[in-house]
Parts: structure tokens; sequence; C-alpha cells
């Protein structure tokens, strides 16, 4: 019988070849540094192998487990703290024998694990308490080694040839692993013990301990990642003072941003690791805070992503739209270069700082390819602008906004039919430039694969709102004939959409016109995005809502990215018939601006019954989109980000849109059209909610009959709180 051959056409698809041993991975996060760790806090390559210490996308150290002889502590519990800063392990000792006689028994000794990033170095603390009656004596070993392995390796990418390790350095209480690589970069992992240990080699670090029974005696070890152009890390193993300093950092974040409650303690637990994995996955850049992408694959700043974590965060913390529009509007195309895929006026996709992106063996060191980046761009302005009031930085990225509008008309439109297209112009490339980025994601109703140039429904609705949004900010700084031309081009993009995009007899827009302006009739999440975007008409943003929540489209779960019912249909695939949370909240958002509170709630209710499910609470990246089973739990998706940034912020803007939230700064008004609550969320109290200078506490009860009281607690400052019912 002939053998199937499947070749996967995605040059950077993410390989997986063998399952996890164990899906709970414990992961910390600080700026370009990442780790990810098994549940014992070691580092141990198995499985889709994406455990180790990272610095801009590169594994530092492969290999860090703590041995007791031969074998590996027993496991009592693991976990990372609620505010995402600590990992904290609990172990004890197995049974240790000599000559045929256990020596010391299992339970008697325990070990405490503490870990935490900070400034690019890995700190550890084991504490170690002898329970035990009697004296013990023994030892323990850490072992270690560093591949300085690229993220893209990792992800599958073969390479012709690497750089070279250079031979290990060892002193008495230090290692220094390093490589050079073939971008000429010295890259070092270097390694502090205090104490020193009795041996140490290249590869491990060996300790002998006596403690006397009730005794306790604590080590503490310190990995640098440091790259030829940084200066050398100082490293003193002083972990509480490091806890400490991140503990302020973090403070110091909370203290600009508003405090929620609600009645319902499950909702409390995903609404905090949410916004703990949030603060997380910020970074501090120069232009301010950006959240990067997610973790593993995606430590970086990502624009699409970028742009649509701080729309789903503006309500709560307008700051971080701020950093991520200060960020694009400096890395903004200047010319048109071709293996970036990059044009004049082109918000950035990706930048990577890792060595295949600095040698162009991948594209992405900066790279362009995004049909949707510029248009976000451009919404976000707008709404950064009505969320704070803040004309000095309207004005400031004014030029930009008006390079990416030119962008949108002559690039973007590169046929002038009136609709922005994409097609790669890299070899090397992505195929598909929206958000669904595989490169199986954009077919017709008998699964053939659409060509040529692409017009994805969801991109029209983006640039339709950026062209308003840009008409609001031109008049608010003078340019009234900009302003209505603006105005006007969107009206008339809505017009010629929905002729070309309606799919009357599929009750909802098409997913893209193809090369050949042929409609690619696919029940899919994308038309829920028009909604988002404000291009559908009322009739019909009726029908795609119907749609959306039928059970082809609704898994119980949330929507999926393809209904059942369309030839690519697979509930296990990356974007065809999975479920994104991202995706759902900015449908959820787009049914409440049509008002069909009753649908955003449905989604924030099966969303929320998901993250019950999930290790930490933690909504990952994406998931399967398998029906719902009574008494059964999601399924995961193999090589799902966890954290991301943009599930992360799917609460946030799900709260927004069942509350009919809005700020208007220049108005100095917060505003609540329609506020629904669903039975499982009685009470939401949201407390320090800052509209310019003013600050308001508030309370939201849902009554009996389902209306929503909205009182004012407390108010410091001009503010009006409206409620529209």
């Amino acid at each position: 019988m002939a053998r199937e051959v499947i070749r996967v056409r995605d040059e950077f698809y993410i390989r997986s070849s063998s399952p996890r041993i164990d899906v709970r991975t414990r992961v910390l996060k600080q700026g370009d540094t990442f780790a990810v760790f098994d549940r014992f806090g070691d580092i141990e390559t198995f499985g889709t192998g994406e455990p180790g210490l990272y610095y801009q996308d590169t594994r530092f150290l492969s290999r860090l487990t703590l041995r007791l002889g031969k074998d590996r502590p027993l496991l009592l519990s693991s976990t990372v703290r609620e505010d995402n800063a600590v990992l904290a392990v609990d172990a004890t000792n197995p049974d240790v024998c000599r000559n045929g006689e256990t020596v010391i028994g299992r339970g008697t000794i325990h070990f405490f694990r503490s870990k935490i990033l900070w400034e690019k170095t890995c700190q550890e603390r084991l504490r170690i308490h002898n329970y035990g009656r009697a004296a013990v004596e023994f030892s323990f070993a850490i072992e270690l080694d560093a591949d300085f392995a690229d993220i893209f390796e990792l992800r599958g990418t073969k390479r012709e040839r690497r750089g070279s390790r250079i031979k290990t350095e060892v002193n008495s209480d230090r290692l220094v692993l390093a490589y050079e690589g073939l971008d000429e970069r010295l890259r070092r992992a270097r390694i502090v013990f205090d104490p020193r240990p009795t041996r140490l080699t290249e590869s491990l670090a060996t300790f002998q301990i006596r403690l006397e029974a009730g005794e306790e005696c604590t080590y503490r070890w310190v990995i640098a990642c440091e790259v030829n152009s940084d200066s050398q890390i100082e490293i003193k193993p002083c972990y509480e003072a490091t806890v400490h300093e991140a503990a302020g950092a973090l403070e110091r974040v909370q203290a600009r941003e508003p405090k929620i409650f609600t009645g319902n303690e499950q909702f409390n637990d995903w609404l905090n690791r949410s916004l703990a994995d949030f603060h997380m996955m910020q970074t501090e850049t120069q232009y301010g805070p950006y959240p990067y992408a997610g973790v593993p694959w995606f430590s970086a700043v990502f624009g699409r992503d970028g742009i649509i974590a701080a729309l789903q965060l503006l309500w709560f913390d307008p700051l971080i739209a701020r950093g991520v529009l200060a960020y694009l509007a400096a890395n903004q195309a200047d010319a048109e270069r071709p293996e970036q895929d990059a044009q004049p006026g082109k918000v950035l996709h990706e930048f990577r700082e890792d060595e295949m992106a600095t040698l162009g063996e991948t594209p992405f060191r900066r790279y362009y390819g995004s049909i949707d980046s510029t248009p976000l761009f451009v919404m976000l302005a707008g709404a950064y602008y009505k969320r704070t009031g803040d004309r000095a930085f309207a004005e400031s990225i004014w030029p930009n906004i008006e390079r990416a509008l030119e962008w949108i008309d002559r690039y973007g439109d590169s046929d002038a039919d009136g609709f922005v297209e994409y097609s790669r112009k890299s070899k090397h490339g992505l195929v598909h430039q929206g958000w669904k980025d595989s490169h199986d994601a954009i077919f017709h109703s008998d699964g053939t694969a659409a060509e040529g140039a692409i017009a994805l429904c969801e991109v029209q609705g983006y640039v339709y709102a950026a062209k308003l949004a840009a008409s609001e900010l031109a008049k608010i700084l003078g340019d009234t004939t900009r302003s209505h031309e603006l105005s006007k081009q969107a009206e008339t993009l809505a017009q010629r959409f929905e002729k070309s995009f309606w799919c009357d007899d599929l009750s909802t827009y098409a997913i893209a016109l193809d090369g050949n302006k042929q409609p690619c009739r696919v029940r899919t999440s994308n038309a829920g995005h028009c909604l988002f975007a404000g291009i559908a008409t009322e009739e019909h943003a009726q029908r795609v809502a119907t749609t959306l929540t039928d059970e082809t489209s609704f898994s119980g779960w949330g929507i999926r990215t393809v209904a059942t019912s369309e030839a690519r249909y697979n509930p296990m695939s990356y974007h065809n018939g999975s479920v994104w949370p991202h995706d759902n909240a900015l449908i959820a958002a787009g049914f409440a601006q049509y008002g069909l509170k009753t649908s955003a709630a449905t989604v924030l209710a099966g969303l929320l019954d998901a993250s019950l499910f999930f290790d930490l609470h933690r909504l990952p990246e994406l998931f399967c989109g398998f029906p719902r089973r009574p008494g059964e739990s999601p399924t995961l998706y193999p090589v799902a980000c966890a954290p991301q940034s943009w599930a992360s912020g799917a609460v946030f803007l799900l709260v927004e849109a069942c509350l009919g939230l809005s700020v208007s700064a220049p108005e100095h008004r917060l505003i609540f059209s329609q506020p629904v609550l669903p039975a499982f969320l009685p009470q939401v109290t949201i407390r320090d909610l800052k509209v310019n200078e003013a600050r308001v506490d508030l309370l939201l009860t849902r009554h009996a009959e389902g209306d929503v009281g909205v009182n004012v607690l407390r108010r410091d400052g001009a503010l009006d709180v409206v409620v529209l019912k």
C-alpha cells in the first residue's frame, strides 16, 4: 500500500515531533529574558523541546537539573506566585539506601526552590531543611549545559551550519558557558554559586552537605545572559534583594491601574491571572511599555499583537497604547525592501534579535509582512486620543498616521479596486499576512486554497475604522478638509464592502476575495471582526451574530475560527477550527457595538468556563475546537503559547463589551451603554479608574430583572458618569 506523504508548506511551521511529557510547564519572563521550566523547576529538553533559559530568542541554558545522587527529588508541589514574579517548588528526598539499608527515609528532608528573572539574570535560592530526628549527610548536584539554540531551530527550521561553542571556563565558584555565533556575537551564560560547590566541572556542580536534626541551610546561584555588545553583568547572589526590587517595579505599574473585584471568585481568579500575565509580558522599551506576544515562540515585538493587546487594555491602562504607538511609529517602514515585505508607511509585523534573524536566515529581523498592522495602528491612535485627550502625542504621531494612510491607498490597494490586499514580496516571508497566517488558512468552500492577492474581510473593516479614526483626529488637529475626505472614503468603502463580501445564503461575510476577486464563501470567525470595526450594516451584524453563535461555530467554550460545516474544518488545526480567546473577545466587542449584549455575554461565559480547566486559570493562545462534552475539559493545542498577551487581554475587552464601557476624555465622560452582567457576575467593583485628572470608584450591580445599576462610590475631579439604557 502506498504511503501518503504530507508536506507542510509553511516554512515557519512550529514542529512537534513528540508529545510533551507534562504540559504543565512553569514560565517566567522579565524584559527580553524568559524561561520555561518543568514542574520540578528543572530545565530538561523533552517533547516539544522548549524548556530553557532564553535571552533575545537564544537559549542560554538548555539543562539545569537538581539531582540527589542519581535521583530527582520527589515533587510535592510547584506554582508560579500569583504576581508571576517567582517560581516556587517544594520537594523532598526519596528513600536513600546504602548497602541495602535505608539510611534516610523519604520525606525527611525538605527542598524549597525559588527562582526569579531580573535584568538578564535568573536567580535561584535553594533552602534545605532536615526534619528528621538525626543528623543527615548527603550530596546533591546541579547538572548544567547550554546549546545556544536559536528559537527558530527549536521551532523546526534547519540550519546548514552553526557557530562554535567556546571552551567552558571553570573557576572555584563559577562557570562561563559561551558560544560564538555566525553573526560574530559572543553569547555567554555566566553562572555564579554561593557558597562555592565542593566540586565543579564544565557540566556539574556538586555539593556535600551535613545537617543536624532541625537544621537548615541555603544555597544560591545566578545565571547571567550576556552578549558581547553588553557590558559584563556584575552578578552577586542576592536573591532577597532582587525579589524586593522586582516587587517595587510591579507596584509602580499597579499604581497607575484601577482595581477590579467581582462577586464571582472563579472570575476573579481568571481576571487576576490574566492581569499578572499581562504584567509579565510587558517589556519596557525606550518608547514605553510594549506587550510581547507570547512565550515561548513569540516573545518579541509583534505589531498586530501589540496593537490588539493595547486596545483590549485601553480603558484599563492607556499607557500601554502610548508605548505601542510610539514604538511602531519609530519603526515604520521608510523604503521598499522586498526581502522584508516593507513599503513606505507600512507598520511593523515583527522584530527579532536572534542569530538567524540577524544573518537573514529568516526575514524576521525587521519584518513588515502584515496586512492589518497598518490600519490597526491608525485605529489605536484614534482610540488612544479618545481615551486620554493627549493632543500633544496625537500631533507628534500625525505624520506617521498620514504615512500609514498613504500606504493603505497606494501599496495596500495596489490594483486600485478599493480593497486592501496582500501578496508577499519576500520569497521567505509569510504566505498569508492577516492574523490567520498559517499556509492553509484562506480557502474556498470546496477547500481549495485561495490564490493571488488576498483581500481579507476584517482588513477592509480595519481600514474603514482607521479612516473614521483619522477623520476625527484630523478634525481635532484643525484640518477639516482632510477630515471630510477621510470620512467620505470610509463611507464609500463600506458600500463596496457590502456588495462584494456579503454572502446572503450563508448569513455571513466571505472570509476574503481571491486574486480573481472571487469570494471565499466560508463561515469563519473573521466576519465577527467586521462587527468590531463597525463596517457591517445593522441587519447583517445581527445575522452574523446568529451564525457565529450557532452550534457549528460556537463550541460551548468559544467561537471557532472555522465552522464545523466547512471543508477544511479541523478542531486540532491552528486556524481552521480552533478557539482563540483574543478572537472571541474582539467578536464579543463587535456584538456589543451593535447592541447584541446577550451574544457577548455568551462568549464571556464560555471562556470563563474554559479558564477553570487550564493550569493557573491561564487561557492559552488557543485551544482545540471540539464540541463541549459534559463533565470534560477543553482540549489543549500542543504548541500553544502560554502566556500570550492578547489571550490575557481578552477578559478586559469582554468586561468592557458587556458593560458598554467607553471613555471620552476630551469631554470628561465615562459612559456605560446598555450595561449587562451575566447571572454569574452579580456585582463588579471598579476602584480608582482614572480619566484625565479625575478618579472614580464604581459599583455595578445586577438586579433580579436583569438591569444593571451603576453607583458612583467616590469621584475626585471633573467627570460625568453617564448610563445609557
